[in-house]
């Protein structure tokens, strides 16, 4: 069970992260969270696409593997790319609220979470450590970042931009492997777009993230690569 509980430098004093990168410390997830305004460091590593939520609402994922708990970046050396998204490298913080203001929280219950090795939260004499600001810096990113979603998802569903797709992949050693449940922008219906509709998504700030989330799509190769060499017992 998570442990969350704001940061503070008595409690918290002694407190170190493990910021290595493995399926140990929670990297073991196939998808991570994402907004637009990340798309563009995204696109270059991973595809972007769509997910329901428990409640049905749609929002952006990016795909790290094609079955659950299966992070095809993962690698004897880290994290086999050279962004890793925010979501991911958040972890175990999150944040939190006291009253009108946000904080910094931690799940002390996380793998990454405990006094031997790892960075320190705070500097020996109780000011934060270069790392707890870069942190409140990615939970802040990310905060302002997902309360664009529903408003860039919106855009899309209006324009009926978003389609639901079923990837099957036949990998090198003859397994047969089904992606579904997920959605891709439909490229076909945005270069249909009218000037005044192409205008209207510029204007909001969502057809530059939507351009990178389709040329994302191209990494389904460099996926479907990574699960032959997995199997293969490669890097």
């Amino acid at each position: 069970m998570p442990r969350h509980v704001q940061v503070n430098n008595i409690d918290h004093k002694d407190l170190r992260v493990d910021t290595r990168r493995s399926a140990a410390l929670g990297d073991d997830v196939s998808f991570a969270a994402t907004f637009p305004a990340e798309f563009r460091d995204l696109q270059a590593y991973y595809p972007i696409v769509f997910r329901k939520d428990a409640r049905g609402a749609l929002s952006p994922v990016a795909l790290l593997g094609f079955q659950e708990a299966q992070n095809l970046f993962l690698a004897d050396t880290g994290w086999d790319a050279h962004y890793v998204p925010l979501a991911i490298e958040r972890q175990p913080f999150l944040i939190g609220r006291d009253g009108d203001e946000l904080t910094v929280h931690i799940d002390l219950d996380h793998p990454r979470v405990g006094t031997g090795t790892g960075q320190p939260l705070f500097r020996e004499h109780g000011g934060n450590s270069d790392y707890l600001d870069r942190v409140a810096s990615v939970l802040l990113t990310l905060h302002n970042g997902l309360e664009r979603v529903p408003a860039f998802v919106e855009a899309l569903l209006a324009r009926d931009l978003l389609e639901s797709f079923v990837l099957d992949v036949e990998l090198d050693d003859g397994s047969l492997n089904r992606l579904a449940g997920y959605y891709t922008i439909n490229e076909e219906r945005v270069r249909a777009l009218d000037a005044g509709a192409l205008g209207e998504l510029h204007a909001a700030g969502h057809l530059e993230p939507v351009f990178m989330a389709m040329a994302s799509v191209s990494h389904f190769r460099d996926l479907i690569e990574r699960m032959n060499r997995s199997r293969a017992g490669g890097p």
